[in-house]
């Protein structure tokens, strides 16, 4: 499977943003990637502070432009996240959809571990997600022609457990769009993906939110495709744009043959 991870600057201009990733799953599908992953919050990145004026269901704009997109171009999308409209709540879930060559929902996944945290010591701010965003439950793995899928969305990363669910019940590839701060992107971003990838010997699809989306608020950046030895096989570079790398299941199955780490786990 050649797998290419989306790179994006998003804004609150739901259009522009839509427009912008449009272009790239275009240009990767051109590149001849199969599975294009889009990140956390890719089609509207809020002020923050702000409520959603873009919720909506996934039978709204988002996911069916992305859905066209897949069933148009034949090839498998993560819909990075969206803020999805809860009935009879001012929150939303920051939901992830996976949809198939064939422009359907494929799997859903609402993000479980919310970003309530103060960076202020670290030159960052402080963020309560949760204010917002309503948590979801589950932990969530596709079926696919490429294997199983594991969906989760940034702050899950540095949660080992989560991920070992997903390989328990079979995933082969990990998912973690997001929107990382420059403060702990600089030292954790890289280092999360490589334990996660290595672990769990799976290859792994981390697109990124980079550069500054408004005068309060920036992402890291450095989009990345691992493979299950934890190498950084693509990375794309400290702007928009895509990162494509072939992604040889042969690879995984030679990896855990050799080292059978995960038949070797006691707890």
């Amino acid at each position: 499977m050649r797998a290419a991870v989306v790179q994006l600057t998003s804004t609150d201009d739901l259009a522009g943003n839509l427009a912008q990733a449009e272009g790239f799953v275009r240009e990767a599908a051109a590149a001849g990637a199969g599975f294009i992953a889009l990140p956390e919050n890719f089609a509207y990145m809020r002020v923050e502070g702000l409520r959603f004026p873009c919720a909506q269901g996934l039978d709204g704009e988002i996911v069916g432009r992305a859905r066209s997109w897949a069933r148009e171009l034949g090839v498998w999308i993560l819909a990075g996240t969206f803020p999805e409209a809860i009935a009879d709540s001012e929150r939303v879930h920051n939901t992830s959809v996976l949809i198939s060559a064939d422009g359907e929902i494929a799997a859903t996944y609402r993000k479980v571990h919310l970003f309530d945290v103060d960076l202020s010591a670290a030159g960052g701010g402080r963020y309560r997600e949760s204010d917002s965003v309503a948590p979801g439950q589950d932990v969530v793995v596709a079926d696919t022609p490429f294997g199983g899928v594991g969906l989760s969305v940034c702050y899950d990363v540095r949660f080992p457990e989560f991920y070992r669910e997903a390989t328990r019940r079979n995933a082969r590839w990990l998912c973690v769009p997001s929107a990382f701060t420059p403060q702990t992107g600089r030292d954790h971003w890289e280092v999360l993906l490589r334990a996660r990838a290595i672990e769990n010997q799976a290859f792994v699809l981390a697109p990124a939110q980079c550069g500054r989306h408004s005068e309060a608020r920036a992402s890291y950046g450095r989009s990345m495709i691992l493979d299950p030895w934890g190498t950084v096989i693509a990375q794309a570079p400290d702007r928009p744009g895509i990162a494509v790398a072939d992604c040889k299941m042969e690879d995984l199955e030679r990896i855990r043959a050799a080292l059978p780490a995960l038949q070797h786990r006691r707890l």
